[in-house]
């Protein structure tokens, strides 16, 4: 007797069945084409950005090769054309690299293209603080101390990536302009600073002995 009903149980499920693929059947197999279909789109927007981002990188070598032999001018147009057309992490190194080569031929405009990478928010702050930081090396042997102080102080500060270069900076411009109290302030924060690199600590010792002297004299 319980064979009987489970013969009947199982032919009003596969009637259920029948009835929901007959009424829906269409849309699950729609769905099932969107789906896989979206699955396929994703993978071949995955291989595109790697191919995109693969020729920007080998684009983005050949530019620093031309950039290392002494071709500003290709250098520049070469990141240029990166900067419009590569992927998104390079388009943003190639503007830094335009900056960079326009200073060779053009300070000013060189300037201008940092203080408008240190300006763009959507870079994020550690790549913005390196435009500034850059734009802070082109300032150092010309402008007032206070107009380096307002660029370079808040990229000064204990949490700020490019902190050590940009109390160098200070520093040494408050030695150009014979504030040797600022100086002094500057050259203190580098040294008290347990992160701040050799190098960075070397050149300092040697503004320091500079001071020593100029406080003599």
């Amino acid at each position: 007797m319980s064979d009987i009903f489970h013969e009947v149980d199982e032919e009003v499920r596969r009637e259920r069945l029948k009835f929901l693929w007959d009424r829906y059947g269409i849309y699950l197999i729609l769905l099932a084409v969107v789906f896989v279909g979206g699955i396929a789109a994703w993978r071949g927007y995955e291989w595109w950005e790697g191919r995109k981002a693969a020729q920007a990188g080998a684009a983005f070598e050949a530019a620093i090769v031309l950039s290392t032999e002494g071709k500003h001018a290709e250098a520049e147009a070469a990141f240029s054309k990166i900067a419009a057309e590569g992927s998104a992490g390079y388009r943003v190194l190639a503007r830094l690299r335009v900056a960079a080569e326009l200073a060779q031929r053009d300070p000013k405009e060189s300037l201008k293209a940092y203080d408008e990478l240190a300006a763009n928010s959507a870079l994020g702050q550690t790549l913005q603080d390196l435009a500034g930081v850059r734009a802070g090396f082109l300032l150092v042997d010309s402008a007032s101390l206070d107009e380096l102080r307002r660029r370079l102080d808040p990229l000064a500060a204990p949490d700020r990536a490019f902190r050590h270069s940009a109390r160098e900076l200070l520093a040494m411009a408050a030695w150009r302009t014979g504030d040797l109290s600022a100086a002094r302030r500057y050259i203190d924060m580098i040294a008290t600073d347990a992160q701040t690199p050799q190098g960075t600590r070397a050149r300092v010792d040697v503004l320091s002995a500079l001071i020593a002297a100029d406080a003599k004299s």
